[in-house]
């Protein structure tokens, strides 16, 4: 699954969610990406407020945070909110993710491949799968995403 910032021709910013790259283009390109606030089909992707990499961006000339710059391995870096924030932001990320998908527990290296390789239905799935597990569905091309689970402070 990839989330997109994205904005139209009326610069309303909204966020879309799309199986792939591939499959984000194939919409926009057909002109099904539209605005949800005015329905205006002229979109365009901007830079994400937020992003994980492996540099720390250097500060703008103001002060602030500078925008998220494209490494050589074409992964974008910006700065994270600190601590609570950042947490905060990320149990939203992943209650979301799992109020659209479809868990499968033990079985998500399984599913997976029978979703890729056409097997099973197309959809959003979650689960538990080991390292290796993960390390084999990236080596056949099936694209997942590892997200950790952050503890609750309380």
């Amino acid at each position: 699954m990839i989330i997109y910032d994205l904005s139209c021709d009326n610069n309303h910013r909204f966020e879309g969610w799309f199986r792939s790259a591939d499959d984000f283009e194939k919409q926009h390109e057909r002109h099904l990406v539209r605005c949800p606030q005015c329905d205006s089909a002229t979109t365009r992707r901007i830079p994400s407020a937020v992003a994980i990499g492996g540099h720390h961006n250097q500060e703008g000339q103001d002060g602030n945070a500078a925008l998220p710059e494209v490494s050589a391995k074409g992964a974008t870096t910006a700065l994270m909110p600190a601590g609570t924030q950042f947490a905060s932001a990320y149990r939203q990320l992943i209650q979301a993710i799992v109020n659209s998908s479809e868990d499968v527990g033990a079985s998500f290296a399984e599913e997976a491949r029978k979703i890729h390789y056409n097997e099973a239905p197309e959809r959003s799935i979650r689960g538990q799968a080991s390292a290796d597990e993960c390390e084999a569905l990236r080596d056949e091309g099936i694209d997942i995403l590892h997200l950790p689970i952050v503890k609750d402070e309380h």
